[in-house]
């Protein structure tokens, strides 16, 4: 029995998954142990001023001690920490590095910045690890809090393109959507933002090859929760579920009409996502446009398939402990 832990620190949360490892025979079981987020807004303010707030940081801290202490607690052997768009974007990121090592002195982890590009190569081997390799090539989305990562590939991991660009739910939050519910001017000024990152995506991926369009992370698994209307945050419902882009325009609409108050109060929307919920939707509709416009150039608006997103409750994390897996229980 083996067991791993990856760390992923975004814009917005902090998230950690612990895995058992065992060898049946030849073949390497993953079981999932513990998947924990906190929200710890680490990204907050860094797009205006350029730093990790000292607040920030301490959340960073408390919430990683807690987590540090969960992973002693299950005898965890090796981690693996990342962290992404908001310490890619500071100035000050060496005190973010200093404190993760003094946290996780016990493993000797040195916490990692990934490139857009790594982040997007992780999200990928999480997200399609369960879908069935006959809806391959997927387009895999992961809306984060600073950025988004789009990568085109087939189950094997063969990449046919990948972008990273500077839109996320905190990001457009900060620099667009004030108020809450936003006016229709900060949307209108928030969408032309989106689609101008998105016009990049198309550059750099080729999007019209994707067969199945896969949405992993937290704005489109709460998306998934609202549209089946369950009473509680249920991963297994969540799952490979499925939203069709014209059902999914009608409740993006209906979020953007609603105060982040009333959004929180919803069981299960986490609290410290309803208020940067509004600027997740908004990419989710840049994106729902991108598809469409693609799916028409293509010819295939009548294929449902093309006009829907598959939802993934794997992502990233479930990257960094295969890769954990490849490094030290090579097979």
């Amino acid at each position: 029995m083996t067991r791993f832990a990856a760390v992923d620190c975004g814009t917005n949360s902090i998230r950690l998954l612990i895995s058992d490892i065992q060898d049946a025979d030849g073949f390497l079981e993953i079981t999932e142990l513990h998947r924990v987020m906190e929200i710890v807004r680490l990204g907050e303010g860094v797009d205006a001023t350029g730093r990790l707030s000292d607040a920030a940081l301490e959340r960073v801290e408390a919430a990683l001690t807690r987590y540090a202490e969960l992973m002693e607690r299950e005898k965890v052997e090796a981690v693996r920490m990342v962290a992404t768009s908001a310490t890619r974007d500071a100035s000050n990121r060496e005190a973010f590095f200093s404190m993760t090592r003094r946290v996780l002195q016990q493993w000797n982890v040195e916490t990692e910045v990934i490139s857009g590009a790594e982040e997007a190569a992780l999200s990928f081997r999480g997200a399609v690890d369960d879908l069935d390799p006959e809806l391959e090539p997927y387009c895999v989305i992961d809306v984060g809090g600073g950025s988004t990562e789009v990568i085109i590939g087939n189950h094997d991991g063969e990449v046919a393109g990948a972008a990273s660009v500077p839109m996320g739910s905190v990001r457009l939050t900060e620099r667009f959507l004030h108020d809450s519910p936003p006016t229709e001017e900060q949307v209108s000024a928030a969408r032309e933002y989106v689609a101008k990152q998105l016009r990049e995506v198309s550059e750099q991926v080729p999007v019209a090859a994707a067969r199945t369009i896969v949405g992993c992370a937290g704005t489109f698994t709460t998306l998934s929760a609202l549209a089946q209307g369950l009473e509680t945050y249920d991963p297994t419902a969540i799952h490979l579920s499925t939203l069709h882009f014209a059902a999914l325009r009608a409740l993006n609409s209906s979020v953007l009409q609603t105060d982040a108050q009333s959004l929180a109060s919803n069981p299960v929307m986490h609290p410290g996502r309803a208020d940067v919920f509004a600027g997740g939707v908004t990419i989710v509709d840049g994106l729902i446009d991108m598809f469409t416009e693609s799916a028409n150039a293509n010819s295939r608006a009548d294929d449902s398939t093309a006009l829907t997103f598959h939802i993934s409750e794997k992502d990233i994390l479930d990257g960094i402990v295969a890769g954990l897996v490849d490094k030290h229980m090579p097979h």
